[in-house]
């Protein structure tokens, strides 16, 4: 269902690339869409649910099968209310949200206004989405996860239908969109009616403040909201800047991010979610080498992905964009602008990835406060960098001031990983294994290697735009494959074995 919500997700950007390309439209719609969106990881998929579920798990532990559901409608009951409260105030003031994210849009009346309404049909998603993941937390917690996980597709799958299908009947296409959001999450929430019935939990909202099990997911949301927050202000804090910048840098960065988050996402998250469980069972067992070596397999894997996927996207940038994502109204600037954010964000890769494992070596020993203190280093430096790079890159009168956020971001990654090895080292919690040096020349060398064929082959390449859709997928397949083998070729020549991969995982 994930997967199939990935490949969706893909094809919705694929779509609004065509139909909208980058102006002034989309960067209102963007805007309005992660406005509700930063509350949405904030709440619904970050702090509420990390607080909720252990709570509802314990309650359903005791056996009291009333109690459980008096919580169920009284933290939905709650919920709700204080969601209606929020979504209200927002819908009234939509122009103060717009400001306050956006106060670049400021300088345009046309698309402030365009933002402002947009919002205001937005803005309800929180409460949709918020319940939704109420209901999705029950469901997991009663091990139902098909319904849950097959959510966010319902979301895709309503934008593209708006993009599709009700953008030609609005005075300004993108509009449909908006709509899209807010029927997304309708169908988001009414997914999961069904399950919280065939379960017998769909909730009766009562109003629960006073209600000890409220209380005490309250009490537990508040370290958790304070450890969400830091990359949500991260990109708020990118939204902010960029909208002061030319019109279309908002849905550049936005592409931009969306590129990224496909190594990130398939590679890092999934080695993140496999280490934690090792990490967590050698500092149970009281085993430090065992622990060191998960977090050493976990180092060296990472790298082994990050760095070849580092050069495609920095090198192929261009070219992936033409490909995915030029037809229709995605012009040679809007290729040529994303794929400069993309290929600076892209050096920070293996820091990113490199987080995915150095921060679950803090959580298995139950330390929460230290990552999050490196967020909290990470996110002022990105700020202080963006700064710096924007302000000079705005001040030279060159274009493409927002790809120094993209960069600002990558030195941010490298700061935050940095921070997070150090501390493990100061602890004596990890020290690198012997062989280091040699591995690392190895990639080194392995990269290099496949960095010159593509540049030899891109000398003589072809002219993107010029070609075919099929003929443009055609050739950055055969790109990539090439590359592949070279690294893989002359990391085998240099001896490197799936075995070197393996063997500290099974060690571990």
């Amino acid at each position: 269902m994930t997967l199939l919500s990935r490949i969706l997700g893909f094809t919705r950007d694929l779509v609004f690339a065509q139909k909208f390309g980058a102006n002034l439209a989309t960067d209102a719609f963007y805007v309005a869409f992660r406005i509700p969106n930063f509350m949405r990881r904030l709440f619904a998929e970050g702090s509420f649910s990390l607080a909720f579920v252990p709570v509802l798990a314990e309650i359903r532990q005791s056996g009291d099968t009333q109690a459980l559901r008096r919580f169920i409608d009284h933290v939905c009951g709650t919920l709700a209310g204080i969601l209606l409260v929020v979504v209200g105030i927002g819908m009234l003031a939509a122009p103060v949200f717009v400001a306050a994210f956006a106060p670049g849009f400021m300088g345009n009346p046309q698309k402030f206004a365009l933002t402002g309404e947009m919002l205001r049909v937005t803005f309800p998603y929180i409460l949709l989405i918020s319940l939704a993941g109420f209901a999705g937390g029950i469901l997991n917690s009663f091990s139902r996860f098909a319904l849950p996980a097959l959510s966010p597709v319902l979301l895709n799958l309503a934008l593209i239908a708006a993009a599709l299908w009700l953008a030609p009947l609005f005075d300004e296409p993108v509009k449909a969109l908006a709509w899209g959001v807010f029927i997304g999450g309708l169908l988001q929430l009414g997914l999961q009616i069904p399950g919280l019935m065939a379960l017998g939990l769909l909730p009766r909202p009562r109003w629960g403040w006073r209600d000890r099990g409220v209380r005490k997911v309250l009490k537990l949301m508040v370290p958790t909201l304070f450890g969400s927050s830091v990359a949500q202000v991260n990109l708020l804090f990118d939204t902010l800047v960029a909208s002061f910048l030319v019109t279309g840098s908002v849905t550049w960065l936005y592409y931009t991010d969306r590129l990224l988050e496909f190594p990130l996402g398939v590679f890092g998250v999934a080695l993140g979610t496999v280490i934690l469980p090792h990490l967590s069972a050698r500092h149970a067992a009281a085993d430090p080498q065992g622990f060191t070596q998960s977090v050493d397999w976990g180092l060296r894997l990472g790298l082994f992905i990050a760095l070849p996927a580092t050069l495609a996207l920095v090198m192929l940038a261009e070219p992936m964009f033409w490909t995915l994502f030029g037809y229709g109204r995605f012009s040679a600037l809007d290729a040529r602008m994303s794929a400069l954010s993309l290929s600076l964000l892209a050096l920070g890769l293996p820091a990113f990835i490199a987080v995915k494992v150095l921060a679950p070596a803090f959580y298995a020993r139950q330390d929460t406060r230290t990552p999050v203190k490196a967020g909290i280093a990470s996110m002022l430096s990105n700020m202080g960098f963006s700064a710096i790079v924007v302000g000079a890159w705005w001040w030279s009168g060159k274009p493409g001031a927002h790809a120094g956020l993209a960069l600002s971001s990558a030195l941010a990654g490298y700061l935050n990983a940095g921070l997070l090895l150090r501390w493990l080292r100061r602890d004596g919690v990890y020290h690198g294994e012997r062989g280091w040096s040699r591995y690392g020349l190895s990639l080194a060398l392995a990269t290099a290697a496949a960095a010159v064929v593509l540049w030899l082959v891109l000398r003589v390449g072809p002219d993107w735009p010029a070609l075919a859709a099929s003929q443009r997928l055609l050739c950055l397949t055969g790109l990539c494959v090439l590359a592949g083998l070279a690294y893989l070729g002359t990391a085998a020549l240099l001896g490197l074995r799936p075995r070197h991969l393996l063997e500290r995982q099974t060690q571990a």
